[in-house]
């Protein structure tokens, strides 16, 4: 396990390094009113000599307002709040041995034209002494939404998934309707994806490619959605309608999610775990 523990992390790490270069590519293609956007690369610490990893982040751009790719590698032992929660969702061994090991990839663009939509992808493995498992997903969060685009991003998750499992796109976008949804809301926070965690087939392997498929899928899922709405043109009420949408963004990721919540209960830096909020906001 200590082999494939360090094939999944340097994947991910080569994978956060395909995609910041690609990022900056598409800034130097952008409209030229502003300066191309670089990326601000800073390790981080998880403390106590348990890992940490790499936070890039690029703020005001000209086609990202603020996007952060961030890559880690943690080890420790669980808080018993955390210890709790993993033995409610059945991993065994939570009880007598509570060392964890984690590394993942997270990434959340927030885009400077209300008209190309936010975006979320992360994948990631976790490791105790009872179990292991891979999770991970991608979901596409437009303000104002434009059907092609939509369909263009499920049938590029669709087409990944289809070579690991028959039936893996149809669960595990149900996953993601079900898990991207804002209960006090009522409603979705964007148009969906996929998403989907403890995946331990038995196979090792097996499980690990498919994870490497979710990546390898977000760069072609939606770069192309990008590109062609970075040059649109935008009204004041397309910027409100934008930052409003993102206090439904910030509201999920601060009630709701598990990343989140896991990153700071199990004490990593708390910029690179809240890296996914937008620069801006606003409510209604």
């Amino acid at each position: 396990m200590d082999d494939q523990r360090r094939r999944a992390a340097d994947w991910f790490r080569e994978l956060q390094q395909r995609i910041t270069q690609a990022f900056e590519a598409l800034e130097d293609r952008g409209p030229e009113d502003a300066a191309a956007g670089r990326f601000t690369v800073n390790p981080t610490e998880r403390g106590e000599g348990g890992g940490g990893g790499l936070m890039a982040v690029m703020r005001g751009g000209r086609v990202f307002e603020k996007v952060g790719v961030n890559w880690s590698e943690v080890h420790g032992t669980l808080s018993p709040k955390a210890q709790s929660a993993m033995a409610a969702r059945g991993v065994p061994g939570m009880e007598t041995d509570p060392r964890f090991w984690a590394s993942g990839i997270s990434l959340v663009a927030h885009m400077q034209n209300p008209h190309a939509p936010a975006v979320h992808m992360n994948t990631r493995m976790f490791w105790t002494p009872g179990a292991w498992w891979f999770g991970g997903g991608s979901d596409l969060n437009p303000c104002i939404e434009y059907p092609e685009d939509t369909a263009h991003f499920h049938d590029t998750l669709r087409a990944a998934c289809m070579p690991h499992g028959a039936d893996y796109y149809a669960r595990f976008k149900a996953w993601a309707d079900e898990y991207f949804y804002i209960p006090h809301r009522g409603r979705a926070r964007g148009v969906g994806g996929i998403f989907y965690d403890d995946l331990n087939s038995g196979d090792w392997e097996a499980d690990f490619a498919f994870t490497r498929a979710v990546g390898e899928a977000f760069l072609p899922a939606f770069l192309p959605l990008a590109e062609k709405r970075m040059a649109q043109t935008w009204s004041e009420a397309d910027r409100e309608a934008q930052l409003i949408h993102r206090g439904l963004y910030a509201e999920y990721n601060l009630v709701y999610d598990r990343g989140t919540k896991f990153g700071l209960e199990t004490g990593h830096n708390p910029d690179a775990v809240l890296m996914s909020l937008p620069p801006l906001a606003k409510w209604p």
